[in-house]
């Protein structure tokens, strides 16, 4: 008997794909070494070899979620690539949450670090903040940017005006939206607690069963994924597990270690803890999931590059933030919420301001040159004046900043507030296949 469809797609040999694999492996090999054997070496030194590891598991991760499209929907392998994508972000924000949990035991709600410098409380949510911003800030607009370049390249500029998200991706901004409502609550309160655990992971589990019932399609498959996508089912459903789990592996065994690394560079040229834990540490954890979505917008595979990062923002925003406070109350030893000062207040607020005004952009499911550029200038300004500039600016600018944001939210809410209402409804009730038929 002879197998069809995505038993057995047409065989298309590319003898180079193998070696592409390899050598993906290969350049995780030493970092997997070093975090292995405890190796000792110069911080800049151990940076470039664990972000050398994590290039080689977001190349692995991105040919495995696109393979996996053969067996799942689209939507469901970009919701696992993101979730694994952003493991490193977990490891490092729960790292923070743990210490902060033991040291609230031992001293209090003032939560100081044993070691002197900065609360690790306090440093747990600036990780988490940092990262979310970063995100938006410049993950959003680099898919953006990049794909607008690459359609210059190819004597296209109309085409790369905006990037246009299908349909489907109103699942992904429907549940965003609502955390993101929720989040806007969070500085008004004195810690972030396991009730708001509860609502947040919560959250992110429904939106895990939405994405989990849609149909797959056959996908448009190129390079080491579509070697992947032509193995027989037996063979390339296992490729892909192997794949995924290799690629989280070494992103576990080495994120963590590649932003201690940045961050221990950092300090060796005098830069603020605060400032490396909040930005540099972030940007190192974000590293797999940036390269993956970048790798998307230059194939011009817009929807798979933005769609990647938008998901990742709703397990952060979600399975992040609300895992923080049970972390921290497991080490604490009681129910205590993890502790919110007036500087993470700010902190939370722009965060949450940023996340508005991106899902208000997003309403229409496109985001412009001219809106990419808009996001990517307040995120500059909110941290060049807030973080390099003067200490006494910080908090106005932080506060001015969200406030920008959620009055452009609010216009661009009033503005297609039509579309909002279609947005909601596809997002938590069309049935999946509806939606995929009439992207």
């Amino acid at each position: 008997m002879t197998t069809t469809g995505r038993d057995r797609p047409p065989r298309v040999h590319r003898s180079r794909q193998p070696i592409l694999i390899g050598a993906a492996l290969g350049a995780a090999i030493p970092g997997v070494g070093l975090r292995l054997f405890d190796a000792h070496l110069p911080d800049p030194v151990l940076a470039l070899i664990f972000g050398t590891a994590i290039v080689g598991a977001a190349f692995l991760l991105s040919w495995a979620a696109e393979a996996a499209q053969v067996d799942i929907s689209a939507g469901l392998a970009i919701g696992v690539l993101a979730l694994i994508a952003v493991l490193p972000e977990y490891a490092v924000d729960l790292v923070f949450a743990v210490k902060g949990g033991n040291s609230f035991e031992k001293f209090g709600r003032s939560c100081p670090s044993p070691e002197g410098g900065e609360s690790p409380c306090s440093l747990a949510l600036a990780n988490m903040t940092g990262a979310n911003r970063l995100l938006i800030g410049i993950g959003w607009t680099m898919v953006v940017f990049i794909a607008w370049w690459r359609f210059r390249q190819r004597g296209e500029p109309d085409r790369g005006r905006e990037v246009v998200l299908e349909r489907t991706r109103s699942v992904e901004l429907a549940f965003l939206g609502i955390a993101t409502v929720y989040s806007l609550t969070l500085p008004l309160r004195n810690s972030i607690n396991l009730v708001d655990a509860a609502f947040l992971v919560s959250i992110f589990l429904v939106y895990s069963y939405r994405i989990s019932k849609a149909p797959a399609e056959e996908p448009h498959l190129v390079g080491p994924a579509r070697w992947i996508g032509e193995l027989a089912k037996q063979k390339r459903r296992p490729a892909v597990v192997g794949l995924f789990v290799v690629a989280a592996g070494i992103i576990l065994l080495c994120a963590e270690h590649f932003a201690e690394a940045l961050v221990g560079t950092g300090k060796s040229a005098g830069i603020d803890e605060f400032l490396l834990v909040q930005w540099l540490a972030p940007l190192a954890s974000e590293a797999p999931e940036l390269l993956v979505a970048g790798l998307y917008a230059w194939r011009l595979n817009t929807n798979a590059g933005l769609g990647t990062l938008v998901s990742s923002k709703v397990n952060q925003w979600t399975l992040l933030v609300g895992t923080l406070p049970i972390a921290f109350t497991i080490a604490a030893g009681a129910a205590h919420g993890l502790p919110i000062d007036a500087h993470q207040r700010e902190e939370l607020f722009v965060t949450a301001a940023q996340s508005a005004f991106a899902v208000a952009i997003l309403i229409n499911l496109s985001m412009s040159v001219r809106e990419a550029g808009v996001v990517l200038f307040l995120f500059l300004f909110q941290f060049v004046a807030g973080a390099v500039g003067p200490e006494s600016i910080h908090g106005p600018v932080r506060v001015i900043t969200g406030i920008a944001y959620l009055v452009v939210a609010a216009g661009l809410v009033m503005k297609n507030r039509r579309q909002l209402g279609s947005l909601f409804k596809d997002g938590l009730r069309t049935p999946y296949r509806r939606l995929q038929e009439e992207s």
